[in-house]
């Protein structure tokens, strides 16, 4: 047994109550792909005509859900036929009856999701531990990966951010209890708080509508029994991730990507560091950067539209029915180039997008 492939947990295979439903946004649905040792819960967009649009699957990070991509989906729904995926123990997807929360355990998971659909090669999007997850599916599975797009990817870094420490914290076996334990008072309402403040670039862009139903949904977290479990037991895979070397390495992964890729980072992240744009760009063969100079950890939610723009001209710079490139040394395509000077941002959703020609 490897140290990223930890022994079942005692809610892993017990039955799993439910606890109220999720929140499905107008035009959405749900539904439950049942596996062996695996459920997922996968959320997506009906639409009769499929014609032109190419499948995509969208892939949250640590303690996020589907609804992350919520605003996003409906922006590429002429494009991608997209679905997103609750992981395994987070959104409403219960746990994985082996207990595996290891960054292979997730990504494993994305793949027997992508196999039993039938649906790849897609068009994968992940965001931090979604992006780490993406990037090990592209690296390993390149047949089910037409283009990869990473927002704030949780890869390796020697000088985490300060605001990553506690996720790291969080990894140590009984800090999530013990953490439970002294938050007890905290309100499902104060939480969230905490959570937006870590992960949006300017919190006060987050409307009240969003936030009665982030604290909706907090409030259905807490009352589930795996909920620390899970969010430990991640917080640890990732950070059995950031110290495993050889091929396993998410840095020498990237480097055997072939899908082209775009890289999205936000000026504003305290979780994920800016300055690893620069390092992900060089590292990924055939990439290209938006970097967002207002943006936090969430881009995807905090600037929808200019997310999606990028991922719109990566999507359809590839035909529906163009094969994997074959490996090409030095072929990379970027917006802004990777020495910092130019690049292409946005500025506040209310105040419209910004081309800032200033160095990062």
């Amino acid at each position: 047994m490897s140290s990223t492939e930890l022994p079942a947990s005692p809610t892993a295979a017990a039955a799993v109550p439910r606890v109220g439903a999720v929140r499905v946004a107008e035009g959405e649905r749900l539904r439950r792909v049942t596996l062996p040792g695996l459920t997922l819960n996968v959320r997506y967009r009906p639409c009769d005509d499929t014609t032109g649009r190419a499948p995509a699957l969208y892939v949250h990070g640590l303690g996020g859900s589907s609804q992350n991509w919520s605003a996003l989906m409906p922006l590429l729904a002429d494009v991608l036929d997209g679905e997103a995926v609750d992981l395994p123990g987070f959104g409403d997807s219960p746990p994985p009856d082996d207990g595996n929360y290891s960054l292979t355990g997730h990504a494993r998971a994305v793949i027997r999701l992508l196999d039993a659909g039938a649906r790849g090669p897609v068009h994968l999007i992940g965001n931090s531990l979604g992006g780490a997850v993406a990037t090990r599916v592209a690296a390993v599975r390149p047949d089910l990966v037409r283009t990869l797009t990473l927002v704030s990817p949780a890869l390796p870094e020697l000088r985490a951010q300060r605001g990553a420490w506690p996720t790291g914290l969080l990894a140590v076996p009984g800090v999530a209890r013990m953490f439970a334990r002294m938050t007890r008072d905290w309100t499902p309402e104060q939480r969230v708080r905490g959570v937006v403040g870590l992960c949006y670039g300017d919190p006060r862009t987050v409307t009240d509508e969003g936030l009665r139903a982030a604290v909706e949904e907090m409030e259905r977290r807490l009352r589930l029994p795996y909920f620390w479990d899970a969010m430990s037991r991640s917080a640890r895979g990732i950070v059995d991730a950031y110290t495993v070397g050889g091929q396993h390495n998410l840095w020498r992964q990237a480097e055997r990507v072939l899908a082209p890729t775009l890289l999205v980072y936000g000026g504003r992240d305290r979780l994920v560091s800016y300055r690893m744009a620069r390092k992900a760009a060089a590292s990924f063969r055939d990439a290209r950067l938006l970097t967002l100079p207002d943006a936090g950890h969430v881009a995807m939610m905090e600037y929808p539209e200019a997310v999606a723009r990028a991922v719109r001209d990566l999507v359809t710079d590839r035909g529906p029915g163009d094969p994997v490139p074959a490996d090409r040394d030095g072929d990379r395509r970027e917006v802004g180039p990777r020495d910092g000077g130019d690049r292409q941002g946005a500025g506040r959703r209310d105040g419209g997008e910004r081309h800032d020609g200033t160095g990062s």
